[in-house]
């Protein structure tokens, strides 16, 4: 797709416009840590957001959604005092409440991160969104920005990593992140397996308040475990195994297990990864899915099936899901040579079970955002 040409049709009249790109993600493993400072082990993707920007005379911010067919605008001394309107462009307005001196400017959005399946559209939408607007935040500092976009304006109280990796992602790598000290280092992966993404096409109402649930439920874990004794634990990622036992509520208790063992799942990762133990990364893959189906309580009867179904494909490693659960996607480890076989394998399984065709897709690990066009 011609962005610069499309710009031009959907905002006559505008200069040559400069063209940024943020990429979705996969989380390969490490879910539901970063909210409790621990570790993750994202990919950037090569399904990215791209916005379109040039200035206007108009002295508005005009928005247009492509895939949506939208588009929004706001006269910009008006953005400071917005409240959310519970749309996709809370997302656009977070960022741009927070870049100094905002311009007038026309900002054409196209992405072919699939919505609602957990692979980070809102953050590459953020990113792109915060360059394009003209934030000079860069590296971290982006993250952040784009963070506090959906944890202040938009009112979900998620981690960092999607905004991080995001900006941060590595080609043909991925990277674990210390969410504590917000320090990454780059993780070379195995060669001849591939990222197989498969899509639920679902997404349980229930994943919202859900969410909160578990950020409340750990908090509670973690003034457990202080309270027996323990004043130097300050997140879930400073607890052990051992101290389960200080944590009264069974509930609690399940969800520091998972967090726990998720913890030290991402570093057995990144070793295996580095002896090119294919088998050891699947059943990692595995354990990982099971502890939050058990334990974290996040998975769906839908995330399940295509667990047990893909582990039963010949050239499989392993399968799990990604992302914060009650539907989206599974990632799955496979034989290089056999992903495709395994595409059309679990979409009949999953259609013939649902009656849906899952969407597949075999996702690269890519480099994070950055202008890709323009002075």
């Amino acid at each position: 797709m011609n962005l610069a040409r499309l710009f031009a049709e959907r905002f006559p009249g505008s200069g040559q416009p400069a063209i940024y790109r943020a990429p979705g993600r996969v989380n390969l493993i490490g879910e539901h840590t970063d909210y409790n400072l621990g570790f993750v082990l994202p990919i950037a993707i090569d399904f990215a957001t791209w916005a379109v920007v040039a200035p206007n005379d108009h002295g508005r911010l005009r928005i247009r959604s492509e895939n949506l067919n939208e588009t929004r605008e706001w006269a910009v001394p008006d953005i400071a005092g917005l409240r959310p309107a519970r749309d996709w462009t809370d997302y656009a307005i977070g960022v741009a409440r927070q870049i100094p001196n905002l311009g007038a400017l026309d900002v054409l959005i196209y992405s072919t991160v699939p919505v609602g399946a957990g692979l980070s559209s809102s953050a590459a939408l953020e990113v792109s969104v915060a360059l394009a607007l003209g934030s000079q935040a860069r590296g971290i500092e982006l993250a952040k920005l784009a963070r506090r976009s959906e944890n202040d304006f938009v009112g979900n109280p998620c981690g960092i990593m999607d905004q991080y990796v995001s900006v941060c992602g590595r080609a043909g790598a991925a990277i674990k992140i210390d969410c504590r000290s917000l320090d990454h280092e780059t993780v070379t992966l195995p060669g001849g397996v591939a990222i197989v993404v498969v899509n639920t096409m679902v997404k349980h109402e229930l994943s919202g308040s859900a969410y909160r649930d578990r950020v409340r439920e750990c908090a509670e874990a973690v003034e457990a475990i202080r309270a027996g004794g323990n004043p130097g634990v300050l997140s879930l990622r400073d607890a052990s195994l051992a101290q389960l036992d200080l944590i009264s509520d069974p509930v609690a208790r399940k969800r520091a297990r998972h967090v726990i063992s998720e913890d030290s799942r991402v570093e057995e990762f990144v070793a295996a990864s580095a002896r090119s133990d294919v088998g050891e990364l699947g059943r990692l893959f595995v354990a990982s899915h099971r502890s939050l189906q058990h334990d974290y309580e996040v998975s769906c009867e839908e995330l399940d099936f295509l667990v047990d179904a893909a582990v039963a494909v010949p050239g499989v490693y392993g399968a799990r899901m990604t992302g914060g659960g009650f539907g989206g996607c599974t990632v799955n480890l496979v034989d290089a040579a056999a992903a495709g076989g395994f595409g059309e394998a679990i979409r009949a399984r999953y259609q013939a079970r649902y009656g849906v065709a899952p969407e597949v897709y075999r996702v690269q690990p890519s480099a994070g955002a950055g202008k890709i066009a323009g002075d």
